[in-house]
């Protein structure tokens, strides 16, 4: 049974497809949170929580869900450049956003569950900056 499952996963060498897909599926758990409560969102902009409005957070899960489908179809299209290429630009868009909300919105804190889409973001950015090569070839 568990061959079997695994026979869904990625199937391309390395780690970051897996990677693609881990991210993907928190991705669509988070959508489905962002639309069904503001508890966690609020957490994440934790020194602005009354900014989190339900509109701010059903915008948010859209935003999410795309991301949770780019980084779904780059899981098991890891070598096509342009799959790739927008798959690293939205980690970008990403950390770019969570940046502007510690830095210059004042909203994102320090802690945890501030800082876990700083650390994905980056770390996925950096990961798919330094593999390039690897996975895309000319």
């Amino acid at each position: 049974m568990a061959s079997n499952l695994f026979s869904f996963f990625p199937q391309s060498e390395g780690y970051l497809p897996k990677w693609q897909l881990f991210i993907s599926v928190v991705a669509l758990f988070n959508t489905v949170q962002n639309f069904a409560t503001l508890k966690f969102t609020r957490r994440v902009y934790s020194k602005k929580p009354q900014e989190v409005t339900p509109l701010q957070a059903r915008t948010f899960a859209v935003w999410t869900l795309l991301s949770s489908v780019v980084r779904f179809y780059a899981a098991y299209h890891i070598h096509e450049k342009s799959v790739y290429d927008i798959t690293l630009i939205s980690y970008l868009i990403a950390f770019g956003h969570i940046v502007s909300e510690l830095f210059i919105f004042g909203t994102g804190g320090t802690q945890f569950p501030s800082l876990s889409p700083l650390i994905v973001s980056s770390t996925s950015l950096a990961w798919m900056i330094t593999q390039y090569d690897f996975y895309v070839k000319a």
